[in-house]
């Protein structure tokens, strides 16, 4: 947290004047504590907000949460986060508490929601350094996935989410090739990951509501180092309809272990953990082969994403040294697909 408020004063006096109306309260006073660590995609800012009067009559600590600059393909509005959050919140699933939701850029300059803010840390390097596995954090991870998979197509206030044509993994890779752009041709590793998401693609399967960045990182805990308990799962903005086991790739992907792949579950424990939490609320069993496909995908979809964070950077559109850095990942990204698909056997 940077301490330094970001709200300006006519902004603020607006957003309080407004949230008033929304909690049917005598007044709201925002206390601005700053903008919160990471979010190179949002940008969450800790507020909290003073209710006189009215259901939320008192103090509650919030997270604001807006777009920043400029986004990368695929990524929600806020105001569809928003519904997301509020979809898997009421599934059960230990995830922040959507509040307050302003459609209207005018206010602050882009739509936003206000959601109640958890307790603990997010940072995936500080949470893998605990000495033993933390197994019990990665079968409620499961289960935590497995809640948010029975959110279904026609779910309420979800019609804005597309269904994917022809199916998951296809329609994956044809969105890959589309962001990668020129890299799509000129880049041989990205070409050939693609050729090979298109050749093994999994049959057409359920469809869930997916996450699609579930992994260390965008999940809270109250005690890392300790073996953590689960606070909150984050950052919802690349959610959508999707195989359920695209989110378990994801999370046992080589690229988000943070350097420790002794343990494949995100770095925190033996994805069997992951596993069997997940089969205990999901309601169908893991497919390790097409977890497998997806971890490639998931690869791939992270250099698409570091060559677009770079792109935003270059451009001028929004300088920032934590893009850049990005996008310096992209020959350890691929490093990944390759050691990856050398493990599953590339079938070209």
């Amino acid at each position: 947290m940077s301490g330094a408020p970001e709200l300006e004063p006519v902004r603020k006096t607006a957003l309080e004047f407004w949230l008033a109306g929304q909690a049917g309260a005598r007044s709201v006073a925002v206390i601005d504590e700053g903008r919160l660590g990471g979010g190179a995609i949002s940008l969450n800012l800790a507020v909290t907000l003073e209710i006189d009067g009215g259901p939320l009559s008192g103090r509650h600590a919030c997270v604001l949460r807006t777009g920043s600059a400029s986004g990368v393909s695929a990524s929600l509005g806020k105001v569809e986060e928003a519904a997301v959050l509020r979809a898997v919140f009421a599934a059960g699933a230990t995830v922040p508490q959507p509040l307050f939701v302003g459609a209207d850029p005018a206010m602050l300059g882009a739509p936003f929601y206000i959601m109640r803010r958890a307790s603990g840390i997010a940072a995936g390097f500080r949470i893998v350094k605990s000495e033993e596995p933390q197994r019990a954090l990665a079968r409620e991870l499961g289960r935590q996935l497995g809640l948010i998979h029975r959110v279904r197509p026609g779910a309420k206030g979800l019609g804005f989410l597309a269904l994917p044509e022809p199916a998951a993994a296809l329609q994956a890779t044809a969105d890959f090739r589309r962001w990668a752009g020129r890299h799509a041709a000129s880049d041989p590793v990205l070409a050939y990951g693609l050729r090979w998401l298109e050749r093994n693609a999994p049959p057409p399967g359920d469809l869930v509501l997916c996450h699609r960045d579930y992994r260390t990182g965008n999940y809270m805990v109250d005690d890392a180092i300790g073996g953590g308990r689960l606070t909150a799962v984050i950052d919802w903005e690349f959610a959508g309809w999707s195989d359920p086991m695209e989110d378990l790739g994801w999370f046992c992907a080589a690229c988000w272990r943070f350097g420790r792949n002794d343990r494949e579950a995100g770095g925190i424990a033996d994805r069997a953990d992951l596993y069997a939490g997940y089969e205990e609320t999901a309601g169908r069993r893991v497919d390790p082969k097409a977890v497998a496909y997806w971890e490639a995908a998931a690869c791939m979809r992270w250099a698409v994403i570091a060559i677009q964070q770079a792109d935003r950077h270059l451009s001028g559109t929004e300088p920032s040294l934590e893009l850049a850095l990005t996008g310096r990942m992209l020959p350890d990204i691929e490093m990944d697909l390759l050691r990856h698909l050398d493990g599953v056997g590339a079938s070209l």
